[in-house]
């Protein structure tokens, strides 16, 4: 098993493992699909060379296992991340055949290693709950803020 921080030569690889997240118990329609591959295809072009997206992905004998994304931002600083950059854990996937081996975790550590590397104070999630033992096992906690959001389009 290979973990690594994925490149712009993995765009095609990133947009199919975030397709395949999307599509797990669910769908999408052909429409959704071609606007998600197209946003993809150049929010990766876009981020991966500048930093503020990170991708890692497992792989073994070539093929993807599983893969974590990372989205970082610069904010107002507050104590809660105290140099202003945080990131959003995202699509955090692995394909069932590799399930329950432990791949995820070692997936989102060296996630964190490279988001300390860049800076990063604050990692936030929205977990689900065959997730969230894992986050917890791995040090992330509830917060005392409720998360909201309002979807514009």
């Amino acid at each position: 098993m290979t973990i690594r921080k994925a490149t712009v030569g993995d765009i095609e690889l990133l947009i199919r493992l975030r397709i395949d997240y999307l599509t797990d118990g669910g769908s999408l329609t052909p429409e959704e699909e071609t606007a998600v591959r197209t946003q993809l295809r150049q929010y990766f072009a876009k981020h991966i060379p500048g930093g503020s997206f990170i991708a890692i992905i497992a792989e073994t004998d070539g093929a993807a296992a599983s893969a974590a994304y990372l989205a970082i931002s610069e904010k107002p600083a507050n104590p809660a991340f105290i140099t202003g950059i945080t990131g959003t854990l995202l699509n955090v996937y692995t394909y069932p055949e590799y399930r329950r081996k432990g791949i995820a975790a070692k997936v989102i550590e060296k996630l964190i290693g490279e988001a300390k590397q860049a800076g990063v104070s604050y990692i936030d999630l929205s977990a689900t709950a065959d997730g969230k033992p894992l986050y917890e096992k791995m040090g992330f906690t509830i917060s005392s803020h409720t998360s909201m959001g309002m979807k514009l389009n």
